[in-house]
């Protein structure tokens, strides 16, 4: 092994570590270096040291579902990531939960199985400890959201002041033992299987736990003068500030699922996703919060079911960062003025785990083929992570906001189709055609 052959990956979260396996198990030849703070310097938001930690929800969104003709933005990922033998997909697959149509974790099995995975690759050197400074040579950093004070500044020496900053909140997570299951029920949406529990609000449940919501003690940031929430994890107390029936046509929308009680749907509905493997725990789906820990307690517990839910993991809010991407990085996810850095994950300026392990995997593959003299490769835009690059590239930085996957950002079909579950699929065939001519065109 060339000790020349060096890339030093910054961030053992899921881009880093999905970045450090595509690398390492492609090329013999290359050493990765991958650098995770934990447990030496740990966030707000992380428990453990191991790689790949997931901090809010366990959900890695939806699956597709072709027999149903239920398509997704995060389906079609899931499928294309498969097709590049992603690490993060498979030790989520491993390591999975009941959770309806979608794709949900244990967090400890989870992360457990990927740091193993990354331990066995004999040309990786996981270091701990927290990197102030960024690498001379080929770099990928990855270092997420809570990326460290230090390393964001030498960064901000590259690119200016050119990133944006926000605040991301976390659900918490109750014992289901806790749960009063004389007022809560086991349902999916429109009966579609049995992975929630759901607790049902009538009127006036619902209007006293708003009132008290928005009333609440708020643990407020104070190291930014404004709030800027991304809205696919808004917290759930600025949600209500927007209207006394918000949560009901977001996170507490009662409809298709009737409480067996009483044959109809309630007024309002609080569901609960399982969290771990066993099943004891579950986190309240949509619940982001930035309340007091007290707070949340108090308010909380008027769900009716929930009066004396254990809480074993607050929620809690922390700092976000991502970069101005359509300012600072190039198609290849390189800084524009300098080649050798690329960026990975969340701070590219993409929202989500399969969307960050998406960009991880980009990175990674090109400063693989950068560090080897090839050309670097360009993502078919008919793909969702080509069409996710796409939006860094060209969004108005002056406008600029993080990006989920979504049918939205797709190029439009040839031709026109009303019908939106024809068009969805037909999105998602015209997407998995282009990428598995793509990777067989990598793979040669």
């Amino acid at each position: 092994m060339s000790e020349d052959k060096i890339i030093n990956i910054i961030g053992g979260g899921l881009a880093g570590s999905e970045a450090a396996w595509q690398i390492a198990a492609r090329d013999n030849n290359i050493r990765v270096k991958l650098y995770e703070m934990r447990p030496h310097d740990m966030t707000p938001a992380h428990k453990t040291e191991n790689l790949a930690e997931v901090v809010c929800s366990n959900s890695l969104g939806s699956e597709n579902n072709l027999e149903q003709n239920k398509i997704s933005a995060s389906g079609i990922l899931k499928e294309e990531l498969k097709l590049g033998n992603s690490l993060i997909l498979n030790c989520a697959e491993s390591s999975r939960v009941p959770a309806g149509g979608a794709l949900a974790v244990d967090r400890n099995k989870f992360s457990s199985l990927v740091t193993q995975k990354i331990l066995k690759l004999e040309n990786v050197e996981l270091i701990r400890g927290k990197v102030n400074k960024i690498p001379e040579g080929v770099c990928i950093i990855a270092s997420g959201p809570l990326s460290s004070p230090e390393l964001i500044e030498d960064l901000s020496k590259l690119i200016g002041e050119n990133y944006i900053a926000f605040f991301d909140a976390v659900a918490p997570v109750v014992t289901k033992e806790s749960i009063d299951f004389n007022k809560a029920y086991i349902a999916g949406r429109y009966g579609r299987g049995d992975d929630y529990i759901n607790c049902p609000l009538n009127k006036d449940e619902y209007l006293n736990f708003y009132n008290e919501l928005i009333n609440a003690e708020r643990a407020l940031p104070h190291d930014f003068e404004k709030n800027l929430y991304f809205e696919g994890c808004m917290p759930i107390e600025a949600l209500a500030d927007r209207g006394r029936d918000t949560m009901r046509f977001g996170p507490m929308k009662p409809v298709g699922l009737p409480d067996p009680k009483t044959g109809r749907e309630p007024w309002a509905v609080v569901q609960l996703r399982q969290d771990n493997f066993e099943g004891s725990l579950y986190n309240i789906v949509g619940f982001q919060t930035g309340l007091k820990w007290g707070e949340q307690k108090r308010v909380f517990s008027l769900i009716p079911g929930l009066e004396h839910a254990e809480i074993m993991r607050y929620g809690v809010m922390h700092r976000n960062t991502s970069l101005n991407a359509p300012a600072v990085l190039d198609k290849y996810l390189r800084l524009k003025d300098f080649n050798n850095i690329f960026i990975a994950g969340q701070l590219t300026g993409v929202e989500g785990y399969m969307e960050s392990t998406a960009m991880g995997l980009a990175a990674g593959l090109n400063a693989l083929r950068l560090l080897n003299n090839q050309e670097l490769i360009s993502w078919p835009d008919e793909t969702v992570i080509g069409s996710l690059i796409r939006y860094l590239n060209t969004a108005s930085a002056k406008h600029f906001q993080p990006m989920n996957a979504n049918l939205g950002i797709f190029p439009a079909l040839d031709v026109k189709i009303k019908d939106k579950k024809l068009k969805a699929l037909q999105i998602r065939e015209r997407a998995v055609t282009s990428a598995q001519k793509f990777w067989e065109s990598f793979n040669e």
